[in-house]
């Protein structure tokens, strides 16, 4: 099975008078669609533009595991344990919310900001929160052993070629690719349910995320 939504095909949120747009994959907020909450432990997959000086004021999460991407500019991410950073483009950053932790997350500086976020539902609930960043230059999986989950993170040249795990979650950041006789270019996304032997091929310079686990919940 590979099912593929369109970049246009997304749920437009945010508040543009306030510098921020955003671009839905899943159900999210007043966007609902109960055919549409969720594949595998992939809960939200967000696209956020945030022009200077806007952001998200403090709010609260729980029990999601939350990975952000940053594509272009800075995120400025403070939160109630404590840690504050700079999130720049092509870092990882992981906050588990675990029982409960309070954020703001914004663009400080003078330059636009974009990035993609993923929520993912945990295997079980609890724990204490936990923060992670990893700098840009890793190539390496990234695991989120509390969801069941493995992002990575795929550079291709044109004509570029990575495998694709046989059940997993592909989000197109930039470029476009050829999966499984379709393609796709940025803001696309493919969920694919025991489909072995995929490959993506770039058509041209491109940067995808692709969530590989076990079979869709």
């Amino acid at each position: 099975m590979i099912s593929v939504r369109r970049s246009a095909d997304r749920y437009q949120g945010g508040d543009p008078a306030a510098g921020i747009e955003s671009l839905h994959a899943f159900s999210f907020g007043h966007f609902y669609d109960p055919d549409n909450l969720r594949f595998g432990p992939v809960l939200a997959c967000n696209e956020e533009r945030l022009a200077p000086g806007a952001g998200f004021d403090e709010h609260p999460h729980s029990h999601t595991e939350i990975i952000t991407w940053v594509v272009e500019g800075e995120l400025t991410h403070l939160d109630s344990t404590g840690r504050a950073t700079v999130v720049r483009a092509g870092d990882v950053q992981h906050l588990s919310a675990a029982d409960g932790v309070r954020h703001v997350e914004r663009n400080a500086g003078p330059d636009p900001l974009v990035f993609v976020q993923m929520w993912l539902a945990p295997l079980a609930p609890g724990g204490d929160p936990a923060y992670r960043l990893v700098r840009s230059g890793s190539a390496a999986p990234y695991e989120v052993t509390a969801a069941g989950a493995v992002l990575v993170v795929r550079r291709l040249g044109e004509g570029g070629r990575a495998g694709v795990p046989d059940t997993a979650y592909v989000h197109v950041v930039r470029g476009e690719v050829a999966l499984g006789g379709e393609r796709l270019a940025a803001g696309d996304s493919a969920r694919i349910g025991g489909e072995p032997g995929l490959e993506l091929v770039a058509a041209s310079r491109a940067e995808v995320l692709v969530w590989g686990f076990g079979g869709p919940q």
